[in-house]
């Protein structure tokens, strides 16, 4: 049997989740103004940590960027040592990026700012709340890739 929640109780979910994803954008920005990294590029790189090494395609569908947006991302990214262009060990006429020393630990220390940050916003909401929260996320996680 499906639930169907109250319509007020979802404007009201959506409108949070908004709010805390704009906060969260904004707070990330911030944080990757240190590291001179847009935030598609630490989008790409998150995804090349995820997935390891990608063709151009590859990466430019999961960020959702035209290839030649996505080109110059990655062009940028190899200037400044993030990654590297490498051909396919099984076909050479393939080219994937593949996430360098840098950007492995550039991702670390950002994904560790935000930790840090959500550690602080969360210091005086009870553990249990905050292990319901972590439960209901990835209950909705998980609902969504069943939805989409």
């Amino acid at each position: 049997m499906q639930n169907t929640p109250p319509s007020d109780k979802i404007a009201d979910v959506e409108k949070e989740l908004r709010y805390i994803a704009g906060i969260i954008k904004q707070k990330g920005r911030k944080i990757l103004n240190n590291y001179q990294l847009t935030a598609p590029q630490f989008i790409a790189l998150q995804f090349l940590s995820e997935y390891g090494d990608l063709t151009l395609g590859e990466l430019s569908s999961k960020i959702h960027l035209a290839f030649s947006t996505t080109t110059d991302l990655v062009d940028r990214m190899e200037k400044n040592e993030l990654v590297e262009r490498v051909k396919d060990s099984k076909d050479r006429r393939v080219v994937r990026i593949h996430l360098l020393e840098k950007g492995q630990r550039v991702i670390k220390e950002v994904i560790l700012k935000r930790q840090e940050y959500l550690t602080e916003v969360l210091a005086n909401v009870p553990n249990t709340d905050i292990e319901t929260l972590s439960v209901l996320l990835h209950m909705m996680h998980d609902n969504m890739k069943k939805v989409d």
